[in-house]
């Protein structure tokens, strides 16, 4: 009997925070011990953390081939920024520059993705330390030797992804030319409201406008939309707000008492990574109280601080929100009819897999279509987000969305099933013709679906009796059957029924 895959998200999260803490840690402790300085341990740190966050390749060689061109592109960037410290003019036009081409490069996917966030937080660290020239051969090193030890720590030490099929990543929609691709237009839009935000952060603060910046580049960090965007914005002001908060409780008493901070400075590592797959308000929540412990530790935490860092981030949220709305806007609507369009497919990829198995093709792999379709639901869900959120004043679009969302989560459940039940082995021929008809209805209801001309969905099969493969291509021809009203109908008319 073949094995299906499953993955249990809550253990890999767990698994993912404790070893960033036992990662993080060993690089911080090592780069400090190597340059002597608290800055060149800070700096350790932050690269470690980049190295265990950001590089999300789908295979373990692909990880590592992409840890080790993180120096090589962001040792140059900490070069440049450390270099620029007394020329604001040009370091805030090359800041510029970094964020533009940062978010250009996640054209090349999740390689791409993680060499402009750690291009961008280089320049953005040596802000955060106000790094001059004389210093960059320390934080060379510390950025070096935490790199070198957090990748130690991953694909060594503790690389438990190598007994895991490989993490599916679903490339975007087809891009187009020019400003047609979604990258390009958010290179813009991201390079315009971080212009704003800097200006504006400038004008707040001519010592702390980086974190405006750095608020506007963390909003369209895995955004596609206009609505997703504006939705990121509101989090992170949320998770700012509710960080300080904790700040005021948590670090400001410490006064920067290195043991203690230094507890619970692994504890919001642990909180960052454990939850930045389920809310972006609590991974902002854990960065922003993590900040305000390191600025402890550094001598500078006082509540005015604080209250700056919460006036800084509402420019930088102001800033994002403007740009995505006035800049090439990128519509909401467009982006998740894509993923949900390829949502479908894959469920017709997935089921074709399982119908296969089950008639005896010993070849056909549905636990590796699950898991491209488990990744493609989470996609379609962030894209969604904004239509479900309860701020959405539109009621019928938000009644759509969580339509949609409840059918293509109960289409993922009967796949999921006829994945587990494929590999019980071949039926009989009575059976296998039952199944092939089955299965010629699902076809034609993906099809109907997907085809770029509206197309009559056919009306469901009765219902089969006693027989699980069957009833659950029964329930999955009912559920494609279903989808076909809220896809076809206009975006802002009332749901047929409702």
């Amino acid at each position: 009997m073949r094995k299906v895959w499953v993955p249990d998200p809550g253990r890999l999260r767990l698994r993912a925070a404790t070893r960033a803490v036992l990662g993080i840690g060993l690089a911080t402790a090592v780069a400090g011990l190597a340059v002597h300085t608290l800055t060149g341990a800070i700096a350790g740190g932050l690269a470690a953390l980049l190295v265990l966050f950001t590089v999300a390749d789908p295979t373990v060689r692909g990880q590592a081939g992409t840890t080790a061109l993180l120096p090589a592109v962001g040792l140059p960037v900490l070069a440049l920024a450390a270099g620029l410290h007394g020329h604001p003019l040009v370091r805030d036009a090359a800041f510029l520059a970094v964020v533009g081409a940062g978010v250009y490069a996640r054209r090349w996917g999740p390689r791409g993705h993680a060499l402009g966030v750690f291009a961008f937080m280089m320049f953005f660290m040596a802000q955060f330390l106000h790094a001059e020239p004389h210093q960059l051969p320390r934080l060379t090193a510390a950025v070096t030797v935490a790199v070198a030890v957090a990748a130690a720590v991953r694909f060594g030490a503790w690389c438990y992804e190598r007994r895991q099929r490989p993490a599916p990543a679903p490339a975007p929609p087809p891009p187009g030319r020019g400003l047609a691709r979604t990258t390009t237009r958010q290179a813009v839009q991201a390079t315009v409201a971080c212009a704003a935000a800097l200006a504006a952060g400038q004008a707040v603060s001519a010592d702390r406008w980086y974190w405006a910046v750095a608020t506007v580049w963390w909003i369209f960090v895995n955004t596609a939309s206009c609505g997703e965007t504006l939705v990121r914005g509101f989090r992170r002001v949320l998770g700012t707000v509710t960080g300080i908060a904790a700040s005021f409780l948590l670090a400001v008493p410490l006064h920067g008492a290195p043991v203690p901070t230094a507890v619970l400075v692994a504890g919001c590592v642990f909180g960052l990574f454990y939850t930045a797959p389920l809310s972006y308000t609590s991974m902002m929540f854990f960065v922003t109280v993590m900040a305000g412990l390191l600025y402890g530790l550094l001598g500078v935490l006082h509540p005015g601080l604080l209250a700056l860092r919460f006036t800084e981030t509402g420019v930088g949220a102001l800033a994002a929100a403007v740009a995505v709305v006035l800049v090439l806007p990128v519509t909401t609507h467009a982006t998740t009819d894509a993923w949900i369009r390829r949502a479908v497919r894959c469920v017709h990829g997935c089921t074709a897999q399982a119908v296969a198995r089950l008639g005896g093709a010993c070849d056909a792999d549905p636990a590796g279509r699950a898991g491209e379709l488990e990744a493609l639901l989470g996609r379609v869900r962030l894209s969604l987000a904004p239509l479900v959120h309860p701020l959405n004043p539109l009621r019928h679009r938000k009644a759509r969305a969580r339509q949609v969302l409840a059918l293509l989560d109960a289409c993922a459940h009967d796949v999921a099933a006829l994945a587990a039940l494929a590999p019980a082995g071949r039926p009989d021929g009575a059976h296998d013709a039952r199944l092939a008809d089955a299965w010629r209805r699902v076809e034609a209801a993906v099809e109907a679906l997907t085809a770029r001309h509206a197309a009559p969905v056919p009306a469901p099969a009765p219902p089969a009796a006693g027989d699980g493969p069957l009833l659950h291509l029964h329930g999955l021809e009912q559920k494609l059957a279903a989808l076909a009203a809220p896809l076809a109908s206009p975006p802002r008319a009332p749901l047929a029924g409702a």
